[in-house]
């Protein structure tokens, strides 16, 4: 048996988050530390990498692009010492005996690896493990030399990290995917025997046993959704219901009456824009306004109440739960998402919808779990 290193293997998790925005559409992204050459100063600055292959860095390009950058200098992987660098607006300074980690072509590998990773795909590492899943399961040489190919694809200062054991490192799959009396690919060149490998081959099995004894997934359920997100646009809806909306039901001006504070609303905006005036006569016009486009725009010639930015959150909360549980078959469309995370798009601020901070979606994903739980009572 293999040891089955690429099952559930997740890409590495980056933490440095970034996006962009394409024909209204978020195209997520990370970004990473570089030196361009600029004239015969090195700018220390980050480059944007996104999902959709694209690279910025200082200039939006692709792959090919950075290469030819990488090749011409501009995207700077070696710096004589005495050259004169800079961190714009923060500091200059000259280098001394510098000493780079990273290469051109591994720069250029972990960057295929990153959109890759955006992607949910594969990256270099994980696809090693694969190959290396299948020469354990079926150890001919023509495995082996698979395994070695995609071992060697991985950026060479990325192979330590493969295993995820910096005890180890990289010499386990260093030594396994080499023949004996070869020298050890891409590690330390030295001459592998029978012994090294009957060696790894236990590093493996040892492995493969802590990993059977590792539970497969947190105890209260995987990490992230299995649902595929659901992203709607921005939808116009008349006086009446639609008649075949979908989705759009999520939409908070979707025409769907809530009583609220004693008050019966049109839709969910109506009411936040009503609730979010001190004044009782602006109240009654929001609240009887024909659109909400209307609602929206009595409410911005009110006075605010005290305290509305930190109250906001939990109003917009109530809403979305008056509307829910007022609504079964809305609140059907609502569970039919799963554990899907929900992003829209509307004319609120970035502060509610998908292209800023997404409250809208998170809330309804708060409401999505409560009538879950609601359904448990009743049961």
């Amino acid at each position: 048996m293999g040891s089955r290193m690429s099952e559930g293997a997740a890409t590495v998790m980056f933490v440095k988050r970034t996006y962009r925005y394409v024909d209204g559409a978020r195209v997520e992204g990370t970004w990473q530390h570089i030196f361009i050459r600029n004239g015969d100063t090195y700018f220390l600055t980050d480059m944007a990498i996104y999902a959709d292959g694209t690279v910025d860095c200082w200039g939006l390009t692709d792959l090919d692009g950075l290469r030819r950058h990488l090749e011409t200098g501009w995207v700077a992987t070696e710096i004589p010492q005495g050259a004169r660098a800079s961190a714009s607006d923060l500091v200059d300074w000259n280098f001394d005996e510098p000493e780079f980690f990273v290469s051109a072509q591994g720069l250029l590998g972990e960057t295929a690896d990153k959109i890759d990773e955006l992607n949910g795909r594969p990256d270099s590492s994980v696809r090693c493990l694969m190959a290396v899943d299948t020469f354990l399961d079926d150890p001919t040489e023509s495995n082996r030399t698979a395994a070695r190919e995609a071992y060697l694809a991985i950026p060479e200062h990325l192979r330590m990290f493969a295993l995820g054991d910096m005890d180890s490192k990289d010499w386990p799959l260093a030594t396994l995917v080499t023949a004996v009396g070869q020298r050890r690919a891409g590690y330390d060149d030295r001459v592998v025997t029978a012994e090294m490998h009957a060696h790894t081959e236990k590093y493996f099995r040892d492995r493969e046993r802590l990993r059977a004894s590792l539970p497969v997934a947190p105890p209260d359920g995987p990490v992230t959704a299995a649902s595929p997100t659901v992203q709607l646009p921005m939808a116009h809806f008349h006086e009446d219901r639609l008649a075949d909306p979908g989705r759009h039901i999520l939409q908070i001006d979707y025409p769907a009456p809530i009583e609220y504070d004693g008050r019966t609303y049109p839709t969910v905006e109506h009411a936040y824009w009503a609730m979010s005036t001190s004044d009782p006569e602006a109240r009654e016009r929001i609240r009887t306004a024909t659109r909400t486009h209307d609602a929206r725009t009595l409410a911005a010639d009110a006075p605010r109440r005290d305290g509305w930015p930190v109250a906001r959150l939990a109003v917009m909360a109530d809403l979305n739960r008056a509307k829910y549980t007022q609504h079964p078959d809305l609140a059907e469309t609502l569970l039919g998402t799963g554990d899907a995370r929900i992003m829209l798009a509307g004319t609120f601020s970035g502060y509610w919808y998908g292209h800023g901070s997404n409250w809208v979606g998170r809330l309804l994903e708060v409401v999505r779990s409560e009538l879950v739980v609601a359904r448990w009572r009743d049961d």
